[in-house]
């Protein structure tokens, strides 16, 4: 079967859509890659929340798709909204990678051991919120870009330290420049991070079912909690929040947060269960009771 495969052009969307296009490719399917460049990827100079949330880095690809000029899209899932325009439906989810942040400092340091005023870039409110809580001394800036263009600012000097996604530092292959992997009771990762998500039209089944064969359960049940949870509270980019969930045995475990931007105030809760949606409804339910509701009108 030929398939056409729409993609981000920045090297690690470009890994992710020779990933699936190789593992397409060996079942047997004629698989191509187009590049298309989103608004997220042109606007780099303004928050994501200001051009349209994490949905800017998707507009261009999902529009192509609609149109027919592509069949099948690569997504970082932590970057896919919860509301698919519609005509649109998740397929598949790969099995997920290293779901925890990575911090990247340019004197080997780890976090606990960042000297006061070090200069740490992320511009991630979840990322932002947690540091406050933790490191209140250390000075936040605002860091937008691919991998390399972060990794490389930080080599030029403009911070002391920056946080990426191990998984996409994994990917392109520069997991050693990583100083120290955060556990997530430290920096309680986004929604679906580490994950890639497939995405096609609801009428192709044909599609589907190619994309199906790719597709990995425990990373879909373990998503689904979370991206539940994520829809529950309303949540995107302009809100800090996280959400984590991992098997235990028959059982999910779902730990989330929402917190102010500034860390000084945040709520967050651990539950258990077997039905990941409601699992995620139920965490969601349980926040917004506890006062999530307040923080996320700011």
């Amino acid at each position: 079967m030929k398939i056409r495969i729409g993609s981000r052009g920045s090297a690690l969307a470009l890994w992710q859509a020779e990933h699936v296009k190789s593992r397409l490719t060996g079942l047997g399917h004629d698989v191509s890659i187009t590049t298309i460049t989103t608004t997220g990827d042109r606007v780099q100079d303004r928050r994501l929340d200001s051009i349209g949330g994490k949905g800017a880095f998707l507009k261009e690809i999902e529009e192509a798709m609609l149109a027919g000029e592509i069949d099948l899209a690569v997504h970082s899932l932590k970057d896919v909204p919860t509301a698919l325009p519609e005509g649109l439906r998740l397929c598949a989810f790969l099995e997920r990678a290293d779901p925890r942040d990575a911090l990247v400092s340019a004197s080997g340091r780890p976090l606990a051991e960042l000297p006061s005023g070090a200069r740490l870039g992320t511009t991630s409110l979840r990322r932002q919120a947690q540091l406050r809580a933790r490191r209140p001394d250390l000075v936040l800036t605002d860091l937008r870009g691919n991998v390399d263009t972060r990794l490389r600012r930080l080599r030029e000097g403009a911070f002391d330290a920056i946080l990426l996604a191990m998984a996409g530092v994994t990917r392109l292959g520069r997991a050693s420049e990583v100083t120290e992997v955060l556990p997530a009771d430290v920096m309680l990762p986004a929604p679906g991070q580490g994950a890639i998500a497939l995405e096609c039209r609801v009428s192709d089944s044909d599609v589907a079912k190619v994309a199906g064969e790719l597709n990995h359960p425990a990373t879909e049940r373990c998503v689904a909690a979370e991206r539940a949870f994520l829809a529950g509270l309303g949540g995107g980019c302009n809100v800090p929040l996280g959400a984590y969930a991992e098997e235990e045995g028959a059982a999910l475990r779902l730990r989330g947060l929402v917190a102010r931007a500034d860390g000084s105030v945040r709520v967050d809760a651990d539950r258990r269960g077997t039905d990941a949606e409601a699992l995620g409804r139920a965490l969601a339910e349980e926040l917004l009771a506890k006062g999530a509701a307040d923080l996320m009108r700011g």
